[in-house]
């Protein structure tokens, strides 16, 4: 019990130093995995969850990790999920881990899945379409034997 406050409490420190510090590393807001959300929650941030949210999440980057869900649409930049997902997601970039669940359609830009993720909906690409390969000439095969004439 003491060892969790002790980390807990370093974590919380060295978040804030981050924080303040000129490098301008962002620091996540966590949603812990005892911790229940119920409606939307906003940030230009970072937000990691490994607890459970009902409603929408919209930020720049959203992390969901094994033990997070997300019952509502998600808008971000840059989604990482290793949870569940039950909703809609518009994103630019989309990775799906194996341990993932997605049950929604998945608006993106890029994405990446792993074998073994669950995914039941859509998943289309956004923005301008892949330019299709030019087709290439086939190639006539010549019979030698046919154009050759018998004396």
């Amino acid at each position: 019990m003491f060892v969790k406050k002790l980390k807990r409490l370093i974590y919380i420190k060295l978040a804030r130093r981050l924080s303040r510090s000129t490098t301008g590393a962002p620091v996540p807001s966590i949603v812990s995995e005892n911790t229940k959300v119920i409606g939307n929650i906003f940030s230009d941030g970072i937000i990691h969850i490994d607890g459970s949210v009902e409603g929408d999440v919209s930020c720049d980057e959203l992390i969901i990790g094994i033990k997070g869900s997300v019952f509502g649409a998600v808008s971000t930049n840059n989604l990482q999920l290793y949870g569940s997902l039950k909703g809609k997601a518009l994103v630019d970039n989309l990775f799906v881990a194996k341990s993932a669940k997605l049950v929604g359609d998945a608006i993106h830009n890029t994405i990446a899945i792993e074998p073994g993720a669950y995914i039941d909906g859509h998943c289309m690409r956004q923005g301008d379409p892949i330019p299709a390969e030019a087709p290439k000439p086939d190639l006539m095969l010549v019979d030698k034997r046919k154009n050759n004439k018998s004396a």
